[in-house]
């Protein structure tokens, strides 16, 4: 039986890489060179990159073969996309039509597209092409030199950098050694202040809750007339939250890679991740799809947080489609040969005026709205999404005196603190647990019974309230979860009734 060579590379769906075995055969016959295995547009055009490649680098290229090529990508019901397979196509029509040496393909998984001089350009999903070569115990990934860095950030496997073809031709060869990249060392970064929380004039209470938020990383709305420092409150947000650790650049960098949203200037994404898209926004821009399954903007705020100013503005089914990802931390994208998960554990941030005119309720400025309008637009966000936001926060006009004052400078540094402790306690609690999720808005309903403790009067003061106010189950986990987040801020072994009053204070609210 004729032996047909057989080398390895992946294709990416959604986030995570899936094995690809890539291979070439030549048979007697007219010339024709055919990329079978369901390959899209840039892989079918692999055949003229691998053909000029090959040429311009001084090698017999497939044209020059009066013989019919054929191509298999498997498994054949996986579709390929992307141009990332040009290198293991190249090298296994060089081993079909023996103008290399053979060499032990075992263990070695390929990722790179050919320049039309032979040259290697960078692709996306290096580093998920990486983790999963680990994971299936392949020891090298040979990768286009810009790739390797990324690559690289995963350990206990060889990244095998290289600037062309012929650098990893001769490698294979044995002729001249790659040098491995050293491992990635990556140092995490706190994310660039957009605004300092000292730099806000007033609005203590606005600061309390964002300060509970940033704890635990629980959802928040900020409800109130124009120019009150909505939007300066939700900028100064991402500051306050502790640097992410290893893993969590790991699965940022994952999503970012696979967007194809890095570049020489950033290799990976070591920093929490501020995104405010705009409210024309699509729903696949928001939420992730399209006909290449990409992140969204939820995706691509994981572990960072998601503004959404003018909330009301929005379109509808985008509100509707962020109830799922809010609540699992995941967003489910259905094709009809496929379901796609993307990550999303991202902090809501959402900023509304009360009304079109936006001063209903304003104890000084006279609303212009009827109350028919200012029924509908308050009716625009749903109550089931609502209820899924843990702190409901009234941002007030600020006092000229209080917009005169001097600001704080040691505020940041303190909030800080606080945020870091009680972080802090929270990951001991969970890794005591044995959990990995990173904070209290991670629980679900089964952590809360099982984690939470509070002391006797502060169950009854539950029991009433719950009994008092119309609040769904939901609604009652999510209390006692920012309960325990501000027991955490105040370093309390166990939730009191203050802790609960305070809590309930943002769900409970009269419109």
């Amino acid at each position: 039986m004729h032996n047909v060579p057989k080398l390895y590379s992946a294709e990416l769906t959604g986030i995570n890489a899936e094995l690809v075995e890539v291979e070439a055969d030549l048979n007697v016959g007219l010339h024709s060179f055919n990329i079978v295995g369901l390959a899209d547009k840039a892989v079918s055009e692999a055949k003229e990159r691998v053909n000029s490649a090959l040429k311009n680098s001084g090698i017999k290229p497939p044209t020059k073969e009066n013989r019919k090529i054929t191509v298999n990508l498997a498994p054949a019901d996986l579709k390929k996309t992307g141009s990332h397979f040009d290198l293991p196509i190249a090298l296994s029509y060089l081993l079909a039509s023996e103008q290399m040496a053979e060499f032990a393909s075992d263990g070695k998984i390929f990722a790179g597209e050919l320049s039309l001089d032979g040259g290697l350009r960078s692709v996306n999903g290096a580093l998920n092409i990486a983790l999963l070569a680990k994971k299936m115990h392949f020891k090298e990934f040979f990768v286009p030199e810009e790739n390797a860095e990324e690559a690289a950030m995963v350990k206990g496997i060889r990244v095998m950098p290289a600037k062309s073809l012929l650098e990893i031709i001769a490698h294979l060869e044995g002729e001249r050694k790659i040098e491995p990249q050293k491992e990635t060392d990556i140092e995490t970064a706190a994310a660039e202040p957009l605004i300092k929380i000292s730099h806000i004039k007033g609005q203590r209470s606005a600061k309390r809750a964002l300060e509970i938020a940033a704890a635990g990383g629980h959802h928040i709305i900020f409800s109130g007339p124009p120019g009150t420092g909505k939007t300066m409150l939700a900028e100064a947000l991402i500051a306050l939250l502790p640097t992410p650790s290893y893993e969590e650049i790991i699965q940022m960098t994952e999503i970012w890679s696979a967007a194809g949203l890095l570049s020489r200037e950033r290799r990976f994404v070591n920093a929490r991740q501020f995104r405010s898209p705009h409210h024309t926004s699509s729903l696949i821009a928001i939420v992730g799809g399209g006909q290449n399954p990409k992140p969204g903007e939820i995706s691509l705020a994981h572990r960072g947080v998601l503004f959404l100013d003018e909330l009301p503005e929005f379109k509808r089914d985008v509100l509707e489609a962020l109830r799922q990802p809010m609540e699992s931390g995941r967003v489910t994208v259905s094709r009809v040969k496929k379901v796609i998960d993307f990550p999303a554990r991202f902090m809501l941030v959402a900023a509304r005026n009360p009304c079109p005119c936006g001063y209903f309720g304003d104890p000084e400025k006279e609303c212009t709205c009827n109350a028919n309008a200012v029924f509908r637009y308050q009716k625009k966000i749903s109550g089931p999404l609502l209820d899924r936001i843990d702190l409901q926060v009234n941002v007030p006009r600020v006092p000229v005196d209080e917009l005169m004052g001097e600001g704080n400078e040691d505020e940041d540094r303190e909030m800080k603190t606080r945020i870091e402790s009680a972080r802090n306690l929270q990951r001991e609690r969970f890794r005591s647990a044995g959990l990995d999720h990173y904070a209290n808005a991670d629980m679900t309903s089964r952590d809360v019974d099982r984690l939470v403790r509070m002391e006797k009067p502060a169950e009854e003061f539950l029991k009433s309230t719950m009994e008092k106010n119309f609040i769904s189950a939901r609604g009652y986990y999510r209390t006692i979860k920012v309960a325990q987040t501000i027991a955490d801020l105040g370093n309390a072994p166990i939730i009191k009734k203050d802790h609960l009053a305070e809590a309930f204070q943002y769900r409970i609210r009269e419109e």
